[in-house]
């Protein structure tokens, strides 16, 4: 058995992400576990970010310099186009 103390925002998001994923927070825990023991280590990479990705993740949540595009294949022509520069 595992008690954790969550503060309740965060609760309420991650369990939220887990429904939309078809999971019960005690499933997430348990992939998580599982995974913590085949890999000998965290399933992901824990960094400070640097100064350019901070900012990266703040104009993002911001809108800025955003682009979308109506469907996949467009947003592709846009990539090549870019390349192509």
């Amino acid at each position: 058995m595992v008690h954790a103390r969550i503060e309740e925002d965060l609760k309420t998001e991650v369990e939220a992400v887990f429904k939309n994923l078809g999971l019960s927070t005690t499933e997430a825990i348990k992939i998580f576990f599982s995974q913590v023991r085949l890999r000998r280590g965290l399933p992901f990479s824990v960094e400070i970010p640097n100064d350019e990705t901070l900012q990266v993740f703040k104009d993002t949540d911001a809108g800025v310099d955003i682009t979308s595009h109506k469907s996949i294949d467009a947003m592709f022509d846009h990539l090549r186009a870019q390349c192509e520069k």
